[in-house]
């Protein structure tokens, strides 16, 4: 067995009796409070089962980090320490500067170059000072470490600490006293320490209880740890879910997980915004990638949970609302709503308003189009017309592409091999969802 690998006969870094301690110094409620579940009728009825939201996206921060941070600091700050680093894209600083704030200690926090600037915002916002270093969370990592060494600051994992680790395992309790008689909870998992004190909590309360863990896939790295017996790290990671985008766990988390989960999945980044889309219109809530990975696990075709009661947990809300166009975008031309329709015609006086009134004959709405010429496979006297239509979904594109082909006009949809470049009126009847649920965080004080 090589230094990397883990024995069987480790002991595990935490118990429950840790997770309980963390709890009793979890007691201020301006620093953690208890977040609520929400039963989803939407959700259960896609799924056969009975579903409850954990709304952890509503804590303050936005996510669950400050649990372990306040958890790590509170006991260094009783041994002396007043400085920390940490190094996070969003949410674990978020969790630190706020904190090291009720602690009355400074926090330097690095965080990756394309960090959304909502959450640097909010970092200073708590009092912490950023710096924006590195292109990915690896080498971010790496100089918050070596600015941890060069001066008296406590570096604070985000999750490679028994400390952090047992302080996320108090959602764990809190989600079994939510519901006690869960069959299933699905927790994401970006470095581990969030699944590996839920789980560790879990199982204590309700060993029956099954914990599905679930990464995306541009960042997957546990099932890759599981079959080789040690952590594994990625070179790089892509993926929209920021929150879990680690690109590693440790040898800490990866036992709590070997010895706890029950399984473990991925999904895609279209899974993970068509989750984000469908949390807003049916669910009426905001959250991030990460957050949302456990309702796209859910709603994949990897997990069956046909008559049992489910928890998904939100884990975070902080969406960066640059990129929010982009990922329901995306989602509904995922659902077939938003369809780009290359189709080839004769450039002759009427063609357009013949294919104008095949469409509008189905009810579909045409936002715009636009008229090709100059391409290189286009015939002398001959263009492309690109539609963008918004429709009821797959079955009202399909008759529309079929009655575009029978009225003799070649048409291919170019929307499924790509993205569409986004506009505001397919996102203008989300916004009053998107402030409503807004209205309701308040997460950001």
């Amino acid at each position: 067995m090589s230094d990397t690998e883990i024995s069987s006969t480790q002991s595990l870094p935490i118990d429950y009796v840790d997770i309980q301690r963390a709890r009793e110094r979890l007691t201020d409620e301006s620093v953690v409070k208890s977040t609520p579940i929400e039963q989803s009728t939407s959700l259960g009825q896609m799924l056969n089962a009975e579903v409850h939201l954990k709304m952890e996206h509503l804590q303050w921060t936005g996510s669950f980090k400050t649990r372990g941070a306040y958890n790590k600091i509170k006991q260094s700050t009783a041994n002396g320490t007043n400085s920390f680093v940490a190094a996070s894209a969003g949410n674990h600083a978020q969790g630190v500067a706020l904190a090291a704030a009720k602690c009355n200690a400074e926090a330097e926090i690095f965080m990756p170059t394309d960090a959304p600037q909502t959450k640097v915002d909010a970092t200073r916002g708590y009092g912490a000072s950023v710096r924006l270093v590195g292109h990915d969370f690896q080498e971010t990592m790496m100089h918050a470490k070596q600015a941890a060494e060069d001066s008296t600051a406590e570096f604070v994992h985000a999750f490679d600490d028994a400390a952090i680790i047992a302080g996320q395992g108090t959602l764990g309790i809190e989600m079994y006293h939510d519901l006690p008689h869960a069959d299933t909870v699905v927790v994401p998992i970006g470095g581990g320490g969030l699944i590996g004190g839920i789980s560790t909590a879990i199982k204590h309360l309700s060993p029956e209880t099954r914990v599905i863990g679930v990464q995306a896939d541009g960042a997957e790295t546990v099932i890759k740890s599981l079959e080789k017996d040690h952590p594994v790290t990625l070179n790089r990671v892509d993926t929209i879910a920021d929150g879990i985008a680690t690109g590693g766990i440790s040898e800490q988390t990866l036992s709590l997980i070997q010895q706890n989960v029950d399984e473990v999945i991925t999904v895609s980044d279209t899974e993970i915004a068509q989750a984000i889309l469908l949390l807003i219109e049916r669910a009426k809530q905001v959250v991030e990638g990460a957050g949302a990975a456990s309702v796209a696990a859910l709603l994949s075709d990897q997990t069956d949970v046909s008559g049992e009661t489910v928890m998904p947990l939100l884990c975070g809300g902080n969406l960066d609302m640059t990129r929010l166009r982009e990922i329901l975008d995306h989602a509904l031309t995922a659902r077939e709503q938003r369809l780009r329709l290359q189709i080839r015609i004769d450039d002759a006086p009427g063609v357009l308003e013949d294919i104008s009134g095949v469409i509008a004959d189905h009810d579909a709405n045409i936002h715009d189009v636009r008229h090709e010429r100059s391409i290189q496979d286009l015939d002398i006297g001959e263009a492309f017309l690109i539609f963008n239509i918004e429709t009821s979904g797959s079955e009202h594109a399909d008759t529309i592409i079929t009655s575009i082909e029978s009225a003799g006009y070649p048409v291919e949809n170019v929307a499924i091999s790509g993205w569409i470049w986004p506009d505001t009126q397919c996102i203008a009847s989300l916004l009053p969802k998107i402030i409503l649920n807004c209205y309701r965080m308040t997460v950001i004080r």
